[in-house]
């Protein structure tokens, strides 16, 4: 991840140089000595889930005999979502803006779990799928420090945090994760300045600060044979990758 993005960077500032050759009527030539301006956004992400496994389980039945079992849990591909939002961003300096965005992220999380205690007939772990649909409400408060402008474009870096809450989530999942949750990010984009608005490509990368299981959710589980599967994980860490088109 550090190497991708130190190659990011590096490829921003090879095209700003090549770039830089000439000078060129800039458009929009006054629209970053506003003090406010507002914006809208849109653009697409991948979502990923890094679990930890908690091994083997003692599991107490009803009759009160226990049973071992070893479940494992695991998001096996990054899955993709859709973001909308809006923007107000602050100019401090000539280099610094801070921005906050209202963010709407949509997805779904494909988690698979592998029975190996009970196997099927050809003696592989019995396979469980969880589509996890996530929607998050977000408002992210970052900060943006940009190289100085030339002709109509202008690279940047940005970096910030985010407090999210989770609006999905159903008492039959079989892991539900929690309402709440702050994201830290870090990512790179460029300004180009056309003639009636200004464009703002942006890679962001996206690592929740803490465990993002819901623990609380094996209590209201009504089917006990899920118990299992629900206390698979002992921790899990989100991760997302968001490509974000910024119109100001």
């Amino acid at each position: 991840m550090k190497k991708s993005l130190c190659l990011i960077i590096y490829s921003l500032l090879v095209c700003s140089t090549i770039m830089a050759q000439e000078r060129r009527v800039q458009n929009r030539p006054y629209t970053d000595l506003r003090r406010f301006h507002f914006g809208v956004l849109v653009g697409t992400h991948l979502q990923d889930l890094e679990l930890t496994n908690v091994g083997p389980q003692t599991i107490t039945n009803e009759d009160g005999t226990t049973d071992e079992k070893i479940i494992s849990v695991d998001q096996d591909r990054w899955d993709p979502g859709f973001t909308v939002g809006v923007l107000g961003e602050a100019r401090i300096n000539t280099y610094l803006q801070f921005r906050i965005a209202p963010t709407l992220f949509f997805g779904t999380r494909h988690l698979t779990f592998l029975n190996h205690t009970d196997r099927d007939a050809a003696d592989r772990p019995i396979i469980e799928n969880q589509d996890m649909k996530t929607a998050y409400v977000t408002s992210s408060f970052e900060l943006i420090c940009a190289a100085p402008r030339f002709n109509n474009h202008r690279p940047y870096l940005v970096a910030g945090v985010s407090p999210m809450i989770n609006l999905s989530g159903k008492d039959n999942d079989y892991i539900r994760l929690k309402r709440f949750d702050t994201y830290a990010s870090i990512g790179v984009g460029c300004d180009f300045y056309l003639p009636f608005f200004k464009l703002r490509p942006e890679l962001k990368f996206m690592f929740n600060l803490a465990d993002c299981i819901d623990h609380d959710h094996a209590k209201h589980v009504r089917d006990k044979n899920m118990l299992p599967y629900t206390n698979a994980a002992s921790e899990a860490r989100s991760k997302i990758i968001a490509l974000t088109f910024y119109f100001e």
